[in-house]
C-alpha cells in the first residue's frame, strides 16, 4: 500500500520518463566530474602544482616529506631569480623532480673559495645553510653560466647534489618557484626569498 503523497509509476510511459530522468542525471554527473578532472589537471599544468620533497637536501629550510607548493605562473613571465627556491627536472633520472635554491643565474660567474660562494667576486651571505661549510664538487670552477642557465644548491651542502657535481641547469627545466609548505601541519609556513 502506497502513501497518499508517494507516486509509484504505473504507465510505460511513466516508466520511460523515469528512466529518461535517471539517464539525464548520469550523463549530466559524468560530465560534471570529467569537467572537474580537467580544471583539476589545468590548475596543476599551469598554475599551481604540490610536490613531495624526496632528499634531504635543503633540510632545515624543507624537511624530506615536507609537501611544498610550486606556482608556475611567474616563471612563465620571467627567468628564475637569486634566492629562489625551484622545483625542477632531475637531470639524473633518479627523481621525477628536486628541489633546490637559485644561487646564481645567466651570464654570472660562480666560484666556491674557502668554505664560501662566490658569485660575481662576491661572496655571498647564506644564513640560510647555517654555518655548514661549501665544499666544491665535480664541476670545475670559476664557471659562467650561459644566458638561459641557472646554478642551483640545496641549503644543506654537506648533503645535497647539487650544480656542483650536475652543474649548471637550463631554464627550461625549471617547472615552478615553490612558495610554501602546506604539510605536515606543523610546518606550513611560506618560503619567502632570503
Amino acid at each position: 500500500m502506497t502513501e497518499p503523497n508517494e507516486t509509484v509509476p504505473t504507465t510505460e510511459t511513466e516508466q520511460h520518463k523515469t528512466a529518461t530522468h535517471f539517464g539525464r542525471w548520469l550523463v549530466e554527473t559524468a560530465v560534471m566530474i570529467a569537467l572537474a578532472f580537467l580544471l583539476a589537471q589545468g590548475i596543476k599544468t599551469f598554475v599551481v602544482q604540490p610536490f613531495v620533497i624526496p632528499t634531504g637536501s635543503m633540510e632545515p629550510t624543507i624537511m624530506t616529506g615536507d609537501r611544498v607548493l610550486a606556482e608556475k605562473i611567474s616563471l612563465r613571465f620571467r627567468d628564475p631569480r637569486t634566492g629562489e627556491i625551484v622545483v625542477f627536472d632531475d637531470p639524473t633520472g633518479r627523481h621525477p623532480q628536486l628541489i633546490k635554491r637559485v644561487i646564481a643565474i645567466g651570464g654570472q660567474t660562480v666560484d666556491i673559495q674557502d668554505g664560501s660562494v662566490v658569485v660575481d667576486g662576491t661572496p655571498l651571505n647564506e644564513q640560510y645553510v647555517h654555518g655548514k661549510v661549501t665544499d666544491p664538487g665535480t664541476i670545475p670552477l670559476p664557471i659562467t653560466l650561459a644566458e638561459d642557465e641557472v646554478w642551483l644548491m640545496g641549503d644543506n651542502r654537506p648533503n645535497s647534489g647539487d650544480s656542483r657535481f650536475m652543474g649548471p641547469i637550463s631554464e627550461s627545466m625549471v617547472r615552478g618557484r615553490a612558495f610554501s609548505i602546506y604539510w605536515p601541519m606543523d610546518r606550513i609556513s611560506t618560503l619567502a626569498l632570503r
